[in-house]
């Protein structure tokens, strides 16, 4: 089987990105829908941060993996850069959908994507992208991430233990937090310590997917209601 997968490792990654770019478009199509019903603003930015997931795999496992494209349209670098961008914002932008309430009113800003409160962590992302580029790595990236996801779990775990309206959902919130800090931990690890090992990445594959699936379930659970 570990023969098998190494052999048609490329293959893998392209049905891998394939599936979670499919339930990003699935996620963001459910929730654009829950939000013109509801206007809540939580929903808005969670829904952007799955746009800017989708976006972000489809530059690494699609653009990046493509010799015709880097070589047409846009180089190696670019490509990588883009693709850190929008991971990393996704990352932020889910982060915000937990804290807005503490800086927003409910009256939502004309924007979700650009706002004074947005320009802060788009200049954080700026600099995390400066310094890998200086390091040549992602070293900044694994550790934003880490520490993003870390403070995530505890707001959505204090979330999911108030009670209200929305606590089935925040629960599979709080799931998909862990998930994604048991991920980036194990990225980092693999890419730093271990070289990419291959169990490593595959363990990563395999959270990332259930993780995913985890967020649709959540968002069709609340939909279905609607």
């Amino acid at each position: 089987m570990l023969e098998y997968i190494i052999q048609n490792k490329e293959i893998i990654k392209l049905i891998y990105g394939l599936a979670i770019v499919t339930i990003c478009i699935a996620i963001v199509l459910k929730t654009d829908r829950l939000f013109r019903l509801s206007y809540h603003q939580g929903i808005r930015y969670f829904r952007n941060a799955l746009f800017f997931y989708g976006i972000s795999f489809i530059f690494r496992y699609f653009l990046l993996q493509s010799e015709l494209f880097n070589s047409t349209f846009l180089s190696y670098d670019l490509s990588k850069f883009l693709f850190e961008f929008f991971i990393i914002m996704a990352g932020f932008f889910l982060l915000y959908s937990l804290l807005w309430k503490n800086f927003e009113s409910e009256d939502p800003y004309p924007s979700s994507l650009f706002n004074k409160h947005l320009m802060i962590f788009y200049a954080m992302t700026i600099v995390i992208l400066l310094l890998d580029y200086i390091w040549a790595g992602y070293y900044f990236m694994f550790i934003s991430q880490i520490a993003l996801f870390l403070a995530a779990s505890i707001v959505s775990f204090n979330n999911y233990s108030n009670k209200g309206s929305e606590r089935k959902f925040t629960k599979f919130y709080f799931i998909a937090m862990l998930l994604s800090l048991s991920a980036w931990t194990l990225n980092a690890v693999s890419a730093l310590y271990l070289n990419w090992n291959i169990f490593a990445i595959i363990a990563v594959y395999m959270f990332n997917i259930i993780l995913f699936i985890i967020l649709l379930y959540g968002v069709f659970n609340v939909t279905r209601k609607q």
